[in-house]
Formats: structure tokens, sequence, C-alpha cells
């Protein structure tokens, strides 16, 4: 019986090594990446001594233009469609935010909340931007908010997409996140990058399953390559976005769009409703068909409810 025992535990032992050396991917220069994720539309800025990988798109003569802030995980790529149609006339810029995308890791690998406003800041001083129009989904929009608590006058309208923020119950986490926060398991994900991981994590936050396509989760599993940025993800989900800074969202006095999916499953559609009780001016917007990023799911729909939004006269407020 004993040797059966140890027969059994020495073929575990032999499928998940298999499992480990199957799924080991190296990490990529950001210079390969640059190769193929950068376009002409690329810049490259130096703040707090990272490469800063953003876009500044659409007519200079915009003088407030908006600022689009992508989620934990994404890159400014999440922005694409939106970008293709508000571009041709709003100025729009987006960035890869620290640990994400292009411009990855920064030296101390902490990222909080606080930390990507102040460096949001430093960013768009650099570009010579002192009011915008801010939005962002999940990370991004939390981000936003902040932002707009941090620096009032600096912020002219909100977006919130999906929107973190608030303590939350979320449904169903995406198995990266998961995983991210077990010990042991979370350091083997700096080299151990399963694609069923990253197709399954993206399959949780979409509804229209047919937009998880081999393109999609090859992006990301490339973003997540990055060199240093497994790091970085790691860190950044250890570290508390959801701090005691919601009980100011009463304060924020900006006009605020609440752009949300209705089968959001990560951040649920009940921390919409918070916002819209919260929130002194804010437009609520509930997309039925869409999850955590109806940005991407619902493009068309979305960006004409922005549209219109940024034309006060059009949505109503409550």
């Amino acid at each position: 019986m004993k040797r059966l025992v140890r027969l059994f535990l020495l073929l575990l032992l032999v499928l998940l090594a298999g499992y480990l050396i199957i799924n080991y991917r190296s990490d990529i220069p950001v210079e390969t990446l640059k190769a193929k994720y950068a376009t002409g539309a690329s810049r490259f800025l130096t703040v707090d001594d990272l490469s800063v990988h953003y876009r500044d798109e659409g007519p200079r003569t915009d003088s407030v233009p908006l600022v689009l802030i992508h989620g934990t995980g994404a890159s400014l790529l999440t922005w694409n469609a939106w970008v293709t149609d508000l571009a041709r006339d709003h100025r729009v810029i987006r960035l890869d935010l620290p640990a994400y995308g292009l411009t990855g890791p920064n030296q101390t690998n902490t990222y909080g909340g606080d930390y990507y406003a102040q460096f949001l800041h430093t960013f768009l001083q650099k570009l010579g931007v002192s009011r915008c129009d801010m939005g962002g989904n999940s990370l991004g929009g939390g981000v936003s908010w902040r932002y707009a608590l941090n620096y009032p006058t600096e912020v002219r309208n909100l977006i919130l997409v999906d929107a973190g923020g608030y303590p939350m119950q979320s449904k169903s986490v995406p198995i990266a996140f998961r995983l991210a926060r077990v010990p042991v398991l979370k350091d083997l994900l700096v080299n151990i990058t399963p694609r069923s991981i990253v197709e399954n994590s993206l399959r949780n936050v979409y509804v229209d399953q047919s937009r998880v396509t081999d393109a999609l989760v090859d992006q990301y599993m490339d973003m997540a390559r990055r060199t240093g940025n497994r790091q970085a993800f790691i860190a950044r989900m250890g570290t508390p976005i959801s701090d005691s800074t919601y009980l100011k969202i009463p304060t924020i006095r900006q006009r605020t769009l609440v752009l949300w999916g209705a089968k959001d499953y990560l951040i649920p559609v009940e921390n919409a409703e918070r916002f819209h009780r919260d929130l002194p001016n804010d437009t609520l917007v509930v997309m039925p068909n869409a999850g955590h990023v109806p940005m991407e799911e619902l493009p068309d729909e979305t960006v004409r409810i922005v549209r219109m939004f940024l034309v006060p006269t059009q949505l109503p407020r409550k």
C-alpha cells in the first residue's frame, strides 16, 4: 500500500513538473513588444524614471483633452474603439499605467491608488495639460475619481466605467486575480503563465464570448510577459485600492457619467448604484448586455453615450 502511495505521489510530481515546464514563459524584452504594438501614434515620455507609453490623438485645438485610463491587466489598447471615433473631433490622451503595457514596473513596485493619481498628475504636467476630462475603467476609474478629489480644478468632467473604489462583493473573480493573491502559487506566476489562465480570465469579464479571440489572448499574454510586468501584477494585486478615501466621493462636484455593464460580476452593478447615490452631479447609464468592459463589448453604443455626455445639454442629470 505504501509503495502505491509513493508511486502515486511520484506520478503527481512528474505531472506537475511537466505542467510547469510546458507553461514556462520567459519575459519578452520591451523593444520586441514595441516593434509589435507601438504605432505611429505611440509616444514615450520619461516620468519618475519610467519610459511611459502613451498616445495623444485628435485635434490639438481641443483645449480640454479627454484622458483615458485602463484597468488592471489591460493597456491603452482597451480604448481603441472609443479613440477611433472620438479623436475625429476631440483630443484624446491615453497611456499604459506603471505595471502594465509597454510602460512596465516602477522601481519601488508599489501601486496604490494615490500613487497612480500623483503619477498621472506628473505625467499630465509634463504634457502641458492643466485641465482635462478624465475617464477610466475598473482600476482606471478609481484612479480617475481620486484624481478629481486630489486636483479638483484640473478635471472638468468624469467618466467612470465599471469603476473601482467602493468595497465590493465580487460575484466572480478572474482566476489570474485569485492566483496572484495565493502564497507560493503567486510566485510561480512570475515565470509560469498558462494561456488557459489568461483566456479564462478574459472570458470572466466579457459577456460576448466571441470577443475573446486568439488575437486578444495573444495581446494580453504578450503584455503580461513584458519584462517586469508579472512581478508588478502580483505586487499590484497585493495592494489594496479600496480604502476609506471612497467616503469622500460625495464631495466630487464634477459632472460625472457613471457607465456600467449590468452583467459585470467583478465589480457588480450595485457599485454603480452607489456611485449614483453618492455623486451630487452624475448621470447613470447601465448597459444590459455588457460585462466589465462595456467600451470593448459595445463600442458603438457606449461611445455614443460619451459623445452625448460631453455635450452638457444632451444627457439628463439627476
